[in-house]
């Protein structure tokens, strides 16, 4: 199900309802009836949500592997 979809997505996040909304700019409301199963989201929307937050996370990788090859060229000077 969908509202499944949705709530594991979230969780995957460890955000709240209302951090979650405001990542992705989604009404609380909306998220509340998608979780509860009385609304549907588009079907595109948990599959972008989902690209986000892949995104999102190769992006921090992509950050903290840069910081420490910083932090590693500075000890070596």
């Amino acid at each position: 199900m969908e509202e499944n979809r949705i709530r594991k997505l979230r969780d995957e996040t460890g955000m709240n309802r209302r951090e979650f909304s405001e990542h992705f700019g989604i009404p609380v409301r909306t998220i509340e009836e998608w979780e509860a199963g009385r609304r549907t989201p588009p079907d595109y929307l948990p599959r972008l949500i989902e690209y986000q937050i892949k995104y999102e996370k190769l992006i921090e990788e992509v950050n903290k592997r840069n910081e420490k090859e910083i932090e590693e060229k500075g000890e070596k000077v």
